[in-house]
């Protein structure tokens, strides 16, 4: 429906997002991107840096609402990690000062402090988990939210340029990424202060012992560069199958119909199983590399243990007093090795984190084309819809012009259909007036207001529109018809439905207007959607009302009653119709004919065929029966929705209409 590629990013003024942009641009080679090279610039299955000072510093605002309480979390997670540490050292004092010299009272001394431990271990785990996963999800909620936003407020042109599929993954997949965030960071500011105490209090408890323990440390560094080094590349192929199975199953699922049609089942079945069987081969890869680790890292612990056990059984044969330092030791090693253990299995969830991060608040850096200027005025209500277009200009693509020097002016009341080979520039038109875009030169009015000067959210009030592929939601027919009014009566809501002649199929469902919509209305026939889609527009008492090549995809029978609908629909309304239907274009108060851009004709449908222009050629083209020379009602633009010409019975009415 629409062309051409999308500007360029806009920045963001005084904010710190444009030296982010300009960041993120630099760091992968790229400078004035479109849209749609911003959301390629990082794909699902590339793994970012472990830490991203920028992701972290953009993520803050969405943290600071909560950080009294993160903080509170923070504070438990640190008396968590203290008994964490205590606990090695308390028994080796209880066994030095209590069981070798036989003192029973002060073993009693030791259990009531080991309880209290315990309980205070509990509570801080408990409540550090229960605080810092509540802040997690709240700062999720309102990051998925701000995203939502967003994306409303959003162009038409960042919806023509990227995929469905890559904005819903911006959302949902790369927010998830980020569930585990915080506790993860929580947790590893735990790890690294746990690995921090246990090596004081080793260092204060035994220097010789401590060394001891320390001397696999470099082993253990080796270990891990090695393994992460071919670790990450087997996390990023688990991606990217899980990527490449998704895409297929998606692509599948939406064209079920054409690959039933062409029974294609079998052939996909093999085509999917073998990407899935990739999938498969890749997570037992990585299955694989996740599985050596954790034995390396018991060797090299079960190595510092018997290097203690050996080092520090010669000392207790030497001084006995010191076997509770031998003991407290020995579960110290096994609490060293605890957290090097949870930063390495973290290490790859840090990495889709920031990149996680990244995506996001590239799609958060877009800004919308069509913007309300800061002066901009409401218009008032109601409008007259006297519609001027004045030298107008519009390309999608520089150097490749869609509308040249445009004038037309539609007055207040009238319908004025637009005509034309594909290509002519027709959807544009109606698009300028819309205002999914703004005109790149010229200017267009509404009752003497330029568009540009005007807010947007005024000027679709008083608007409504048709178009081709007519879009209803998952709900009732009541709630589709008054989706943009959800305070219609339910009198309105008929009264609606009668104006277009779509009562009568409506109240001979099964729930009548309470029926429930499948997706995109797939329950209903393209006629039956359209006709609710008339309901839709006419049901907002527009003052202007675009339909966008609307009666294209319809049967005879159902544009009948349209056409029915239509008188009521668009009396004392300024119409914008793009013609398919030669009974559209007959009844229209003004026919404008557009090629290449231009508009190259205007008049009535009798005053274009005697002049024998475009119009009549297009006319004669797509009307004339070759054997008998009658015509037969078809297309009138060129485009390829056309007819069989000649002689037609009425073909049968769609499933659930009218016979």
């Amino acid at each position: 429906m629409w062309g051409g590629g999308w500007g360029h990013m806009h920045g963001h003024s005084g904010s710190g997002a444009e030296e982010w942009r300009r960041n993120r641009y630099a760091r992968y080679g790229r400078t004035g991107l479109s849209t749609r090279g911003l959301l390629n610039i990082l794909d699902d299955e590339e793994l970012g840096r472990v830490y991203d000072h920028k992701v972290v510093m953009r993520f803050l605002p969405y943290l600071r609402p909560y950080l009294a309480i993160a903080l509170v979390s923070l504070v438990f997670m640190l008396v968590y990690t203290a008994t964490l540490v205590s606990i090695p050292w308390l028994i080796g004092y209880a066994i030095d000062s209590y069981i070798i010299p036989g003192d029973t009272r002060g073993l009693n001394l030791i259990l009531g402090i080991f309880i209290a431990i315990g309980i205070m271990n509990y509570a801080g785990n408990y409540i550090y988990l229960r605080t810092i996963s509540w802040v997690s999800q709240r700062v999720l909620y309102d990051l998925r939210t701000r995203m939502y936003d967003h994306i409303q407020q959003l162009s038409v042109p960042f919806f023509d340029q990227n995929e469905v599929g890559r904005v819903m993954s911006r959302v949902q997949n790369d927010v998830n990424q980020l569930q585990e965030f915080l506790p993860m960071v929580v947790l590893a500011v735990g790890d690294i202060l746990s690995l921090g105490g246990i090596v004081v209090v080793m260092l204060l408890m035994n220097f010789e012992l401590a060394l001891t323990t320390f001397v696999v440390i470099p082993m253990l560094v080796v270990v891990m560069a090695i393994w992460q080094r071919y670790a990450s590349a087997a996390f990023v192929r688990v991606r990217q199958a899980i990527s490449i199975v998704n895409g297929r199953l998606q692509q599948n699922i939406s064209g079920v119909r054409v690959v039933q049609s062409f029974n294609r089942e079998d052939t996909n079945r093999r085509e999917f199983d073998e990407v899935n069987y990739a999938h498969l081969d890749a997570n037992l890869r990585a299955i694989r590399f996740a599985a050596t680790l954790m034995p390396t890292v018991e060797i090299l612990t079960a190595v510092a243990l018997s290097m203690v056990l050996l080092v520090g059984g010669r000392m207790v044969l030497n001084n006995p007093a010191e076997l509770g330092d031998l003991v407290a030791f020995a579960l110290f090693v096994q609490r060293f090795f605890d957290p090097i253990r949870n930063l390495t299995m973290q290490y790859t969830q840090f990495q889709r984190a920031m990149t996680a991060g990244i995506r996001i608040f590239e799609l958060l850096d877009i800004e919308p084309e069509v913007v309300d200027r800061s002066d901009a005025v409401a218009l008032p209500s109601p409008i007259k819809g006297d519609v001027r277009y004045k030298s107008v200009g519009f390309h999608y693509i520089e150097s490749v012009p869609v509308l040249q020097e445009v004038d037309l002016h539609i007055r207040a009341g009238q319908t004025v259909a637009l005509v034309g080979p594909t290509g002519a520039g027709k959807t544009t038109m109606v698009s300028l007036l819309a205002r999914f875009y703004d005109v790149v030169d010229g200017h267009i009015t509404v009752d003497g207001h330029d568009l540009r000067e005007i807010t947007r959210s005024s000027l679709t009030h008083q608007m409504s529109m048709v178009q081709q592929e007519p879009f209803l939601f998952s709900a009732t027919v009541a709630d589709n018809i008054k989706y943009r009014h959800q305070e219609a009566t339910q009198e309105q809501v008929e009264r609606a439905a009668s104006a277009v002649g779509a009562h009568e199929f409506i109240t001979r469902l099964e729930h009548g207007y309470d029926t429930m919509l499948q997706e995109r209305g797939g329950n209903l026939s393209i006629g039956q959607r359209q006709l609710i889609s008339f309901a839709r527009a006419i049901l907002a008492e527009p003052r202007i009302i675009i339909l966008d090549e609307a009666t294209a995809n319809i049967d005879t029978y159902t544009e009948m009653l349209i056409q029915r609908g239509l008188a009521e629909m668009l009396r004392g309304r300024t119409a914008l119709v793009i013609a398919h239907r030669l009974s559209t274009v007959q009844n229209a108060d003004m026919i404008v004919v557009m090629d290449h851009g231009r508009i190259v004709d205007t008049g009535t449908h009798q005053e274009l065929l005697e002049r024998g222009g475009i119009y009549a050629r297009l006319y004669a083209l797509n009307f004339h029966d070759p054997e008998d020379g009658n015509t037969a009602p078809s297309s009138v633009d060129g485009d390829s929705h056309r007819e069989v010409p000649g002689r037609r019975k009425r073909p049968a009415p769609a499933s659930g209409e009218a016979p």
